[in-house]
């Protein structure tokens, strides 16, 4: 396993999972068990096995659920939690759950109902390359108008963020894996205990600021379970 430096991970797990509501009712979205364990076990070994040793869970909807089963520790990394009292949204979690982790090295960012095969080394290599602020992992879909659309130049900075544009001619998509420096957190203008979305305040905040913001493309396995027909199709994917 490469030493990348990168040991910590933010994941946003406070969504209400509405969308999946009439398929798992009473669980929180990273909770929906896929191939008989929950969906963020799948997600926490692919990253544990690349090296990261300390996730802050962003929890809010049914929370006890995802405290009670992961309490502080799982297969050896340290768990913590960013509790939200009421909902903040995505950027709200990541403002809240950033504190929880070092200020002095980057960390991941992840979507806690989406698993996307990004490999950590390669990744955090571009990171260090273009002296990102933020890096993101791009995927390419047919899904028009389900993710965020990302014009991205040859060098692989980040042109412009298109929400809801993903699956026009020409245009990746973002992964909701991202490679963060900790200081661009309160360059946003956000601060901790504000509602915010994640891509349509802080990430376009960031753009607007200057941020240097790039995107690698990355032809690994992604599924997204916040609809019922991707999470009937999670077990498949996840056991290849």
């Amino acid at each position: 396993m490469p030493d990348t430096g990168v040991t910590s991970a933010i994941v946003l797990a406070g969504g209400l999972g509405t969308r999946l509501r009439s398929t798992v009712p009473d669980l929180p979205k990273p909770m929906a068990p896929i191939n008989g364990r929950p969906f963020l076990e799948h997600q926490l070994d692919y990253w544990i096995a690349q090296g990261i040793s300390e996730f802050a869970l962003s929890v809010g909807y049914r929370r006890q659920d995802i405290i009670g089963h992961f309490g502080i520790a799982y297969r050896n990394a340290a768990i913590r939690y960013a509790v939200e009292e009421e909902p903040l949204g995505t950027g709200g979690g990541l403002l809240l759950a950033s504190a929880a982790l070092p200020s002095d090295r980057p960390f991941l960012v992840l979507n806690g109902d989406t698993f996307f095969e990004v490999p950590l080394a390669e990744l955090t290599d571009f990171h260090r390359r273009n002296e990102s602020d933020w890096t993101f992992s791009l995927f390419r879909t047919v899904e028009s108008g389900r993710y965020m659309g990302m014009q991205v130049a040859q060098d692989g900075r980040i042109e412009s963020l298109r929400s809801g544009t993903a699956g026009k001619p020409g245009l990746l998509a973002n992964g909701g894996v991202y490679l963060v420096e900790p200081r661009t957190i309160s360059a946003s203008g956000y601060a901790a205990g504000n509602k915010a979305s994640l891509e349509d305040d802080i990430l376009t905040s960031l753009q607007a600021k200057g941020s240097r913001l790039f995107g690698l493309e990355c032809p690994g396995r992604f599924i997204d379970i916040g609809i019922p027909q991707d999470f009937h199709r999670a077990g498949e994917l996840l056991a290849a």
